[in-house]
């Protein structure tokens, strides 16, 4: 697999379950992402502008190719509710092949 073809998952936290399900469903149907898995609440606590916050968030894990980050992050950004949204992706180092080409072929990114 060459670095193009490498599977990435990008994450970010929305506030609220229709964020996330909005955004799952169009970086789907933009073949932005082959998969997006959208998780039960989670609490957050973290700084932001000097104070200690506390959040209820909905966490998104993005599956796409690695050539696709930019648009993702993108559209993620121009969807996203918050002024600073998380944005990072880790890097598939291992995976079912079948499961990973799979990713790749449902990309346009």
């Amino acid at each position: 697999m060459t670095p193009e073809e490498e599977i990435i998952i990008v994450f970010t936290h929305v506030p609220d379950m229709a964020c996330a399900e909005s955004m799952a469903h169009t970086l789907v149907n933009e073949q932005l992402a082959a998969c997006v898995n959208i998780s039960s609440p989670v609490k957050s606590v973290y700084r932001w502008q000097g104070k200690i916050e506390t959040a209820e968030e909905i966490a998104l894990a993005i599956k796409t190719p690695r050539r696709g980050y930019a648009k993702v992050a993108e559209r993620v950004r121009a969807l996203h509710p918050y002024e600073l949204p998380e944005i990072v992706a880790i890097h598939v180092n291992e995976g079912l092949p079948e499961y990973l080409r799979w990713v790749a072929a449902e990309t346009l990114a």
